[in-house]
């Protein structure tokens, strides 16, 4: 078993109790223990000496993308008890690219790219940057964003890829991972308009690098393209991804309050009942302005009706 163990200060032990009871972990007694927490693959256990102890096989992605950024601030990661500590790399300046949307049946795919400077890192590392799926609920990453935007200044760029347009490029293009790459492309190429001088920039991995690499025009072909798995845990990266949902859920709640109807985030069941509203009150042509044509949702409530004006 993968385990993890450290000393916390009194306040980094009411951080991380506050930031377990954010992602909903469950508390009970332990003899020895100021408590005992447990979720998905993790038993975190803090003793009356102020160790802390994390076991489970969620403890590597816990300490290395919660624990050390949110509550230790700094890089230190052991197995088995022995901690090894890791000398942390000078921070180099850089941009993330990330985009939200392609999950989601309803809205506009968003595609953002954020600069972080030397000068910045510290103040957006303190307003709770972090991969935009970890935030508890819309309303807090709303507010992030909103700050996250002033302490950036012009230093971001957001490319909204409407459902009309969404579906006609990815009629041309027959795949999705190239449309991301045209995306991530058009938002690097933005944020290098504003002469920021930079020489790498990070994205998620999605697909062959080269994607985004033959859609970069000039200047994005002037600077490094690094791409990896679980980018997010990167600052830049990070507040590209906030960026970007924020301004998706913008887009649709502004759909939602237009259509008198709530539309549901993702492919659920509760999407599919809103689509179907949708129809019985606009029709198909005004769903298929809203939505994205390719997900089977749209097959699986369209085909029926299809069917019916036959």
């Amino acid at each position: 078993m993968i385990s993890y163990s450290n000393t916390l200060s009194l306040q980094q032990s009411s951080e991380l109790k506050l930031l377990l009871q954010e992602k909903g972990f469950e508390f009970s007694e332990k003899q020895h223990a100021k408590w005992h927490s447990f979720g998905p693959g993790l038993s975190i256990t803090l003793y009356n000496s102020g160790k802390l102890l994390i076991q489970g096989k969620g403890t590597e992605d816990f300490v290395l993308f919660a624990l050390e950024p949110q509550i230790i601030k700094k890089a230190e990661f052991g197995y088995e008890n022995i901690l090894k500590p890791i000398q942390e790399e000078p921070y180099v300046p850089h941009i993330g690219i990330d985009e939200s949307g392609k999950g989601d049946f309803f809205g506009p795919l968003v595609i953002s790219a954020a600069f972080v400077s030397m000068e910045t890192r510290d103040a957006i590392i303190k307003l709770g940057v972090k991969d935009s799926k970890e935030i508890s609920s819309d309303s807090k990453l709303l507010s992030i964003a909103q700050n996250l935007r002033k302490t950036l200044g012009r230093c971001y760029s957001t490319v909204t890829i409407g459902n009309t347009a969404y579906n006609n490029l990815y009629s041309k293009i027959g795949n999705l991972n190239k449309l991301l790459a045209w995306g991530h492309a058009r938002a690097l190429e933005n944020m290098l308009e504003k002469n920021i001088e930079v020489s790498f920039a990070i994205s998620d991995q999605f697909g062959n690098k080269s994607l985004i690499e033959n859609a970069l025009m000039k200047k994005g072909k002037s600077i490094k393209l690094l791409q990896r798995t679980k980018a997010e845990s990167d600052i830049a990266v990070a507040s590209a991804s906030i960026l970007a949902r924020e301004e998706f859920l913008k887009r649709l709640s502004t759909l939602s309050s237009k259509l008198g109807i709530r539309l549901p985030k993702g492919a659920s069941q509760a999407v599919k009942t809103a689509a179907k509203e949708i129809i019985e009150k606009h029709g198909i042509e005004k769903l298929s302005e809203i939505s994205k044509l390719h997900f089977k949702t749209y097959r699986d409530v369209t085909e029926p009706e299809l069917l019916l004006e036959k």
